[in-house]
């Protein structure tokens, strides 16, 4: 992730670091050597200070009393979102009693969409603004040391807020990164040379998607000559910006030419701010034209910011599948990724950024939150991640065992206990007492281009309810798999669909337009957090389906037997990933169908807010197996 200005704000366990790089590093090196010693004293004031909480009285637990750890740790079960809706409904509805935390909830931040199709709510207390800022503050001072002179330009940094809402109770509702772009700890910032942005905030937080982006791409061009690195937060996010340019490159060099803005940018905070740096410049609008009118645009950010020294994005989880065409893009500049955080909480960062995309690993700041971690099934005869965990199974942040995979579990600030937040990792070494982590997936989830996480009965009931429009035709679903197409800018889901008519039929062509409907039909039973890539962000292009000829998941099947898979066990796979499947699945492909349609959706429904959302257990239950809902980000 992109890093955010270096401030300075209070350590949650242990003295304020100052704000030099030195003493930054110095903080680093404390903290994870001690790391036992600080998760302790983490946990004790997590439950200090949320001692008055409703949840923590209904475990037994005296947050403030001698033994509270011990209580704690004995007594809360594991949690996931399921189990803790009923208390996040009650505090989202206006219920200003400490039912989770302490102190009072700031706002809720937004994760990813859950089974029923709404976004999950993390709760936020004014205190974890502070604690985000200071892993932000962590990145520069590490970065710096494999990069120098990072201090004597620019950085193009694409940033953008999303739709927002209230709760019914007044919380504002809205996604991580949008609350921390409209804090004042990014918007009053204090100048620091290492941090100086090509973006003017008016045009991040404008919340009309295309003219943010026009805005930010042609300053990010008239600051060209002292950019020194580029970025956004998922690289998912990155591409989409170079599309844009792809597409519109000969608007913004006519703007660069004569000095104006145009027309297509309405925001008149956004024109002010633009109008502040943008002069006429020929030279400039030539430079760019040259490079942008060249047939083969590889290596296009060598080109145009020729002073770019790497790409900082995500580029772990389902982010991976986008390497290649970053690498096309960037002609072989290093593509750095540097933090690990979600809704839940700021967890970790990775200490040797300029490392391969396949090396990365975070070591998780042990001030951040309560790690700790449920192990995963060792692979061999019956191994699973779906075995019924137990609290009792969880180990603490420092005995993790190298090379062993663990689902992160986190006790917060702001009210989540024992919360499962859904990420696989596994363990890839130590920076003193503190483990490094690689991050493998996301549990369950079979399908992701964006912010989007799709897990496979999600999609199995889409699927399911959209093939209804083939039976008027005689045409049924024989078999179907998927896969996240990263080769067009944005990526779409795609589906791999064999049919079949009724024995005895008169074969009926199927119209088009009923293939459209499906594609329609399955994105509209897609979660919001699909929809809203799809019909607002345009951060997802439109699902495909690719209808394949008689036999194809036969040959799907021998091609997995011939790889040693064993006849009795196989099953279909819902998702497959680019390669020989793919290819095998490409090549028998008849027609490919995709909806001129965008599903419905609007920002703050209302139906999350709805009581009859939530399970009628009590929250303190044991936790299902259901994965929680990070952001990895």
């Amino acid at each position: 992730m992109p890093e955010a200005p270096v401030v300075t704000m209070r350590d949650t366990a242990a003295a304020a670091p100052p704000a030099t790089h030195r003493d930054l590093l110095e903080y680093i090196e404390r903290v994870t050597a001690g790391a036992a010693q600080v998760q302790r004293r983490v946990l004790s004031e997590i439950l200090a200070q949320n001692a008055p909480a409703e949840y923590l009285r209904r475990l037994g637990v005296s947050g403030a009393a001698p033994g509270a750890v011990e209580a704690f740790r004995r007594a809360a079960p594991l949690v996931t979102y399921e189990d803790i809706l009923p208390d996040v409904l009650r505090i989202a509805n206006g219920d200003t009693s400490p039912i989770l935390s302490g102190k009072p909830i700031r706002e809720f931040l937004t994760s990813s969409g859950t089974s029923g199709g709404e976004r999950k709510l993390m709760p936020a207390i004014a205190d974890e603004m502070d604690r985000r800022s200071l892993l932000y503050s962590l990145l520069m001072p590490v970065m710096s040391q494999a990069v120098p002179g990072l201090d004597r330009g620019r950085c193009m940094y694409l940033y953008f807020v999303k739709a927002g809402s209230r709760t019914p109770g007044g919380h504002p509702a809205r996604p991580v990164l949008t609350s921390f772009y409209r804090s004042r700890h990014f918007l009053e910032r204090p100048h620091d040379p290492y941090t100086v942005h090509t973006s003017p905030d008016e045009a991040v937080l404008c919340v009309d998607a295309y003219q943010s982006m026009y805005a930010q791409l042609l300053c990010g061009l008239v600051h060209r000559a002292d950019v020194l690195r580029v970025g956004a937060v998922f690289a998912s996010g990155f591409l989409r910006a170079i599309r844009f340019l792809e597409k519109h490159w000969q608007r913004l060099c006519r703007d660069l030419r004569r000095g104006a803005l145009g027309a297509e940018v309405t925001d008149r905070s956004v024109r002010a701010a633009v109008a502040r740096v943008l002069r006429a410049d020929p030279a400039l609008a030539d430079a760019v034209e040259a490079e942008c009118a060249r047939p083969s645009w590889q290596g296009i950010i060598r080109r145009v910011w020729p002073g770019t020294k790497y790409i900082d994005v995500i580029v772990t989880g389902a982010m991976a599948q986008y390497i290649p065409t970053l690498e096309f893009y960037g002609g072989g500049l290093p593509l750095t990724c540097t933090m690990y955080a979600s809704s839940e909480s700021y967890f970790g960062i990775n200490l040797n950024p300029m490392c391969k995309p396949s090396e990365v690993a975070y070591t998780l700041i042990p001030t951040m939150c309560y790690f700790e971690f449920l192990p995963l099934p060792q692979p061999g005869p019956g191994g699973t991640d779906d075995a019924d965990p137990d609290h009792r199974d969880l180990v603490d942040l420092v005995d993790v065992k190298l090379g062993h995979e663990y689902e992160l579990v986190v006790t917060t600030y702001s009210g989540l206990y024992r919360y499962r937040v859904g990420d696989v990792l596994r363990v890839a070494g130590f920076k003193n007492q503190a483990p490094m982590f690689k991050f493998l997936r996301r549990k369950n989830v079979v399908l992701s281009i964006d912010s989007d996480k799709t897990d496979e009965a999600e999609l199995h009931a889409a699927v399911s309810g959209a093939v209804q429009h083939l039976a008027p035709f005689g045409a049924s679903l024989v078999e179907y798999t998927s896969y996240a197409d990263a080769g067009t800018i944005p990526g779409h889901y795609v589906l791999f669909w064999e049919l079949r008519l009724r024995a005895g039929d008169v074969p009926v062509p199927v119209p088009a337009s009923v293939f459209e409907d499906c594609c329609l039909a399955v994105e509209e039973a897609l979660n919001s957090v699909y929809r809203q890539g799809r019909a607002a962000d345009r951060s997802i292009g439109p699902l495909e389906i690719r209808v394949v000829s008689d036999g194809t998941f036969d040959r799907l099947m021998d091609y997995a037997l011939a790889r040693g898979a064993s006849i009795n066990q196989y099953k279909v796979p819902r998702c497959v990933h680019p390669g020989p499947v793919v290819e095998l699945l490409d090549g028998r492909v008849q027609a490919s169908y995709v909806s001129p349609k965008c599903p419905k959706w609007s920002p703050g429904g209302g139906k999350q807010w709805s009581s009859d959302a939530a399970a009628k257990k009590p929250a303190a239950a044991a936790g299902s197996n259901n994965g929680g809902g990070a952001v990895v980000a």
